[in-house]
């Protein structure tokens, strides 16, 4: 698999050439949104999107860990992190892609034999 990072430039790319804003606006929508998505999270900690996900921000305790390198120990501070649970639909998405790959695999080995 092909590791590509989706950006906000990729995005706003879509946004444009699906929407037809411009590239500008585009950019716009994109940068508001996540603003927006940062508000909420601070102001509510947790926003639930409909059909794709439920982000939560959620505390981490201080505690000690290790650099593995030089196996080193060093206290971790404690902290806010932000969680994602998809939504069952986007589960169902990605597990009915990985079982037409796999059943495509399994087509192929049995043509080889």
């Amino acid at each position: 698999m092909l590791k590509k990072n989706f950006t906000r430039k990729n995005l706003s790319n879509n946004v444009h050439q699906n929407l037809g804003f411009s590239k500008n606006i585009s950019s716009l929508i994109i940068d508001d949104f996540f603003e927006s998505l940062v508000s909420e999270l601070i102001k509510f900690n947790k926003i639930k999107i409909s059909s794709f996900g439920t982000f939560k921000v959620v505390d981490k305790k201080e505690r000690i860990g290790r650099n593995p390198k030089t196996k080193i120990e060093a206290k971790i501070i404690a902290r806010k992190v932000v969680k994602f649970k998809p939504s069952n639909t986007i589960k169902e998405k990605l597990n009915r892609q990985w079982k037409a790959i796999l059943n495509l695999m399994l087509h192929i080995k049995l043509l080889v034999k």
